[in-house]
């Protein structure tokens, strides 16, 4: 029986939550970031002016918190919302996103009345070991493309896991 090389075993490293809004709604969504994961989120600002959308540059337009410790239960949780359904277009390389219309359909999440129906958006972060070398400040190294994890791989991980259909 021929071994695996632990190297190229997939690990989850993260998962973001975001939302986005400006002024009301987006302090609506930095409460529910903070209700989901017990940690003040960091604020986005803009950086370009976009008059359609009365965004000017510096404006806070978004919110994202990073869950870094016990991913699996977490991301079971968020996949029940969604009836563990994603489709294949929300996968790309080392990662995968959906959203959420309303956080009330995670289960064990109540409505809160300052908060309202809100939505927020999960993404999903893979990696490999061997991933700090492009990631790290001093000695900055190149890793090759087969490093990557590919969609099938995705796929293939979060079937056999998390027993997610893939549409």
């Amino acid at each position: 029986m021929k071994n695996e090389n632990p190297n190229r075993q997939i690990r989850m490293e993260k998962i973001v939550l975001s939302v986005g809004g400006t002024a009301e709604e987006l302090e609506k969504g930095v409460k529910l970031l903070q209700l989901l994961t017990n940690k003040k989120p960091a604020k986005i600002k803009s950086h370009k002016r976009i008059p359609a959308f009365g965004v000017r540059p510096k404006l806070e337009v978004g919110a994202v918190s990073t869950i870094r410790k016990d991913v699996p239960a977490v991301l079971k949780r968020m996949l029940v919302a969604i009836d563990n359904k994603l489709k294949k277009n929300q996968i790309s390389v080392n990662n995968f996103s959906f959203g959420l219309k309303e956080y009330i359909e995670i289960p064990g999440m109540d409505y809160q009345r300052d908060i309202g129906i809100k939505g927020l958006d999960v993404t999903v972060v893979f990696k490999r070991a061997g991933r700090r070398v492009k990631l790290r400040k001093i000695k900055t190294g190149k890793i090759p493309e087969r490093q990557g994890i590919s969609k099938e791989e995705i796929i293939k991980f979060m079937e056999e896991n998390f027993q997610t259909k893939f549409i």
